[in-house]
């Protein structure tokens, strides 16, 4: 396998979201990867009892920024070898794909997870509020 170095464009897990970044640096178990894409929001809700709403704060969870950077384990990393999408669209998209799921799903999680991410995109996306 070919080993991943600094510049490398790449996708990494962080937390419950993928993003599509550069690798910035090399660290003994991680990746600094800077974000340039967004592939799946993260998860609403507490990270530590997942899909549950009974907990004692229901988080409200942000993709990271356009080139925030973050450690993300190296398992977790994989190279990519296609076009790097905008991170305003790949955001959208994102949004889009996870509430269709909340949609689909009908449960309580999904329910207030739904009312968080309804939430940030107001946040993310400001000139579309009304």
């Amino acid at each position: 396998m070919e080993e991943i170095q600094i510049g490398d464009i790449v996708t990494g897990i962080y937390k419950t979201g993928k993003y599509i970044g550069e690798v910035t640096d090399i660290r003994p178990a991680h990746y600094l990867v800077k974000v340039k894409a967004v592939l799946k929001h993260p998860q609403q809700g507490d990270l530590h009892n997942p899909k549950q709403v009974d907990v004692q704060f229901f988080h409200e969870r942000r993709a990271l920024a356009l080139n925030e950077q973050t450690n993300i384990p190296k398992q977790m990393v994989k190279p990519f070898e296609q076009d790097v999408p905008d991170y305003l669209d790949s955001l959208k998209e994102a949004i889009t794909t996870c509430k269709l799921e909340l949609t689909e799903k009908a449960t309580p999680w999904a329910t207030e997870s739904l009312k968080k991410i309804e939430n940030l995109e107001k946040d993310y996306f400001p000139a579309r509020a009304t």
